[in-house]
């Protein structure tokens, strides 16, 4: 078949005609921001490493939520710093926990709004790891699950919306829904950290979240960064299990594996989280005056969406937002 002379040029030729053929667009729906809520009073503690993030106590969590809510985002995941540590992690599942608390305040105040809750241990046990651990340091992976269904009942009995495990637990997507379901809480969903890797850009969020490990790493849990077709496979479990939301987590560096978790599951919602280290280097970088914050943010949130990304957590909700319904 022969085509006529084609020149892409005339579809670049001024800013209205690019805005018409453009093939991926931001909305502010696509967008959840993370929230830091810690315990005690009037604290709003700025995190040095994430520039513009802060540990919230309740109320300053609550007014953040509000701004949150009225810049046009509908959704929020939240995250716990807790008074106490312990070896199990009591704290991430006890009704007057932190973030049980957050939860139902919050949506007591904006029912609208929706709250994921993120469920993991790390921020909670004295240790730092994602689960139970035995006598030479290993995470158990049964006696994780039945903490994780304890916590995934409170956040739920308390008004979260979508319950987000993210420890990278063997089986911790089956173990959530079974909870969910015998207690009555079949329309609470499930977005699963499917694909979380073993990173370093996760190095801000542990100043944020107080969870870095007291010692070893976690890469016997979390994936490792050079495998790809394993995500799939974590994946294929997840949705088998009864996720209803997949994610990849960090997102630039894995924008392949974005791309291949949308071609292979397309009618599963992906979600993925644009890390704190992600964000941090940007930030950095517009501080030493060596880039154009807005240019670069628009272009690597449009970047992630390109890669297959339906929904993207990012801590540059708030300013994306701002562009977007200015």
């Amino acid at each position: 078949m022969n085509f006529p002379t084609v020149r892409p040029r005339r579809l670049r030729r001024n800013q209205i005609i690019r805005d018409m053929v453009a093939e991926t667009t931001l909305s502010i729906d696509d967008f959840v921001y993370p929230i830091f809520v810690i315990e005690g009073k009037d604290i709003k503690n700025p995190v040095k490493s994430m520039p513009g993030i802060y540990q919230l106590s309740l109320e300053h969590a609550i007014e953040e939520a509000k701004e949150v809510f009225n810049l046009g985002i509908r959704s929020i995941i939240l995250f716990g710093i807790p008074e106490k540590k312990d070896e199990m992690g009591s704290e991430a599942y006890a009704e007057d926990g932190i973030i049980a608390r957050a939860i139902q305040k919050i949506k007591s105040n904006l029912p609208e709004l929706i709250v994921i809750a993120d469920a993991c241990l790390c921020e909670y046990t004295s240790h730092g790891h994602c689960g139970v651990l035995d006598k030479n340091g290993n995470v158990l992976n049964h006696a994780t699950l039945e903490l994780l269904k304890k916590e995934a009942y409170v956040y739920a009995k308390m008004g979260a919306d979508i319950i987000a495990p993210s420890g990278m637990m063997d089986g911790m997507v089956k173990a959530i829904r079974k909870s969910l379901d015998e207690n009555g809480f079949e329309d609470v969903a499930i977005m699963s950290y499917s694909a979380k890797y073993s990173s370093n850009f996760y190095g801000p969020f542990r100043d944020a979240a107080e969870s870095a490990p007291a010692f070893g790493d976690r890469k016997s849990y979390q994936m490792d960064f050079r495998n790809a077709n394993e995500a799939i496979k974590e994946m294929m479990l997840d949705i088998e299990e009864g996720a209803d939301f997949l994610m990849v987590k960090p997102a630039l560096a894995y924008l392949d594996v974005i791309r291949m978790a949308k071609d292979q599951f397309p009618y599963i919602p992906l979600a993925a989280y644009n890390v704190s280290g992600e964000y941090s280097m940007v930030k950095a970088a517009s501080q030493m005056g060596w880039i154009d914050e807005r240019a670069i943010m628009v272009e690597i949130l449009t970047a992630i969406k390109r890669a297959g990304a339906d929904i993207i957590i990012t801590y540059f909700a708030k300013d994306i937002a701002k562009i977007l319904g200015g």
